[in-house]
């Protein structure tokens, strides 16, 4: 035989030279439950090893994982239920808790990239990531409440601002409000193809933002989220956000969609992200836990399938993990 595949594999010193994909903690980006009060820091039942935390103790977590290297992080609010309303206007309010923390983050940790998340349901008493109303989700209604979402973020200091809530023409809704405001240097890392899967149901227990069980509400997210069975729409889907300013397109789910991920790597030039979802990690979690997988080497291959199918930016619930594991 005159090629024989196996001698390129013969040393670690041969592996590592020609290794095709390399992923860092630059790759990473940290999700982090932020509530209202102090002294909280709540396990997450259904997603091992994630916490709600309040202000005063997230910032000690946050310094100890930007040690570790990790330098961009997302945050998501855990909202009272007596401060949601149909029109989500406490998303927008001045007393609004994430907004505040968002400032006090930037001022203590100002070389860091801070992700914010634009959607209604965090606000919304109905659940729902858009306006409802007569049992339906309102496109256009919605878009000027995530413009006014997007403003206040802004100014609280978020670096890139990310729009999940999958309404028609809401990238260059809120590029051209930002814009008039001033924000020209808030970028925008469009959900640009966000599936309708099952693989969110951690992250809903976190943050209790599952549409709500009432008559005359939705009971899904699907008139708005992608049918997972579809790909092709996910090019339509990122060529509007492409067209309309965004500045990163991402898939959600991660690993359930590399095929998607690498697609739009091979059609876009914008950089790609990828949001390995709570579901995903969970379950993962529950099988190392279980003694079927070993953690600190099924984790880091799950994180790798993402970067090498295309993703330059991944969100993932194991960035700490991944970045402790390198640290060794």
């Amino acid at each position: 035989m005159l090629r024989r595949p196996r001698r390129n594999r013969s040393s670690a010193a041969i592996r590592g030279m020609i290794r095709e994909t390399h992923l860092s903690t630059d790759h990473l980006i940290y999700p982090f439950f932020i509530v209202d009060g102090k002294n909280i820091s709540e396990e997450i039942h259904s997603l091992p090893g994630n916490f709600r935390w309040s202000l005063d103790l997230l910032l000690p977590e946050m310094e100890a994982c930007i040690k570790l290297g990790l330098k961009t992080f997302i945050l998501f609010p855990g909202v009272a239920e007596q401060l949601k309303n149909k029109t989500g206007t406490y998303g927008y309010a001045k007393d609004n808790f994430y907004l505040k923390a968002a400032t006090e983050i930037k001022k203590r940790f100002p070389q860091i990239c801070l992700i914010s998340d634009v959607a209604m349901d965090p606000y919304s008493s109905d659940g729902h990531d858009g306006l409802v109303a007569d049992g339906r989700i309102l496109n256009d209604e919605t878009l000027p409440i995530l413009a006014k979402m997007a403003i206040a973020q802004a100014e609280a200091g978020f670096d890139l601002l990310g729009p999940s809530d999958m309404m028609d023409g809401r990238i260059g809704y809120m590029r051209e409000a930002l814009d008039e405001q001033g924000f020209t240097k808030t970028g925008i890392m469009a959900y640009s193809v966000k599936y309708a899967s099952a693989f969110y149901g951690p992250f809903r227990d976190a943050l209790d933002s599952a549409p709500k069980d009432e008559v005359g509400i939705p009971k899904d997210k699907k008139t708005y989220q992608m049918d997972p069975a579809n790909k092709q729409e996910a090019l339509i889907e990122a060529e509007l956000d492409l067209t309309e300013g965004a500045d990163f397109l991402m898939v959600k789910p991660a690993l359930h969609y590399l095929d998607v991920i690498h697609m739009l790597k091979e059609n876009f030039e914008l950089p790609i992200a990828a949001y390995h979802v709570s579901g995903e990690c969970a379950m993962l979690t529950a099988a190392c836990q279980n003694g079927w997988l070993e953690f600190d080497k099924a984790m880091p291959e799950a994180l790798l399938s993402i970067h090498r199918a295309g993703a330059d930016a991944i969100i993932t619930y194991f960035a700490k993990d991944y970045a402790l594991l390198t640290n060794k």
